[in-house]
């Protein structure tokens, strides 16, 4: 199984913004060029993300994009099931002619559910938290 770059530059985007001081702004700019992203994919994955609460969009002068809630809520298989699409197996009849008798699409729906069930087990602030090296790579040192 191999995660779509929406998912994945979601889940980096997220990192992103946890690894900054609480309630820090940011802009989507920013996390695009740390990345090396699409902003133009990295404007519909954070209005994705802002529409279901992971992100906070602030408008105006002043504005930019932080975490929508702590990091220790963020949990990563809900992250993965709100961005990603989840069918494995297009198995509707029109598509196969094996669907009826197939055992192939009730293995993946298992694989899959294992794979949520392990990504349930970690919060966002678990990839970020005591994360040294994640620190210094996203977040430059800072003059005194």
């Amino acid at each position: 199984m191999q995660l779509t770059s929406f998912t994945d530059y979601g889940l980096r985007a997220l990192i992103y913004l946890a690894t900054l001081p609480e309630g820090e702004l940011t802009s989507i700019t920013v996390v695009t060029e740390k990345y090396g992203v699409s902003r133009n994919h990295m404007v519909k994955i954070v209005h994705r993300m802002s529409k279901i609460g992971l992100v906070e969009a602030v408008r105006g002068k002043n504005g930019g994009i932080r975490l929508g809630k702590s990091a220790d809520r963020i949990v990563i298989g809900d992250v993965i099931r709100a961005l990603e699409p989840l069918q494995l197996v297009n198995c509707e009849q029109q598509n196969c002619h094996i669907t009826s008798a197939c055992r192939i699409k009730g293995a993946l729906a298992r694989a899959l559910d294992a794979f949520l069930d392990e990504m349930d087990r970690y919060t966002l602030h678990d990839m970020v938290s005591g994360n040294d090296d994640l620190q210094h790579l996203l977040i430059p040192t800072r003059p005194l």
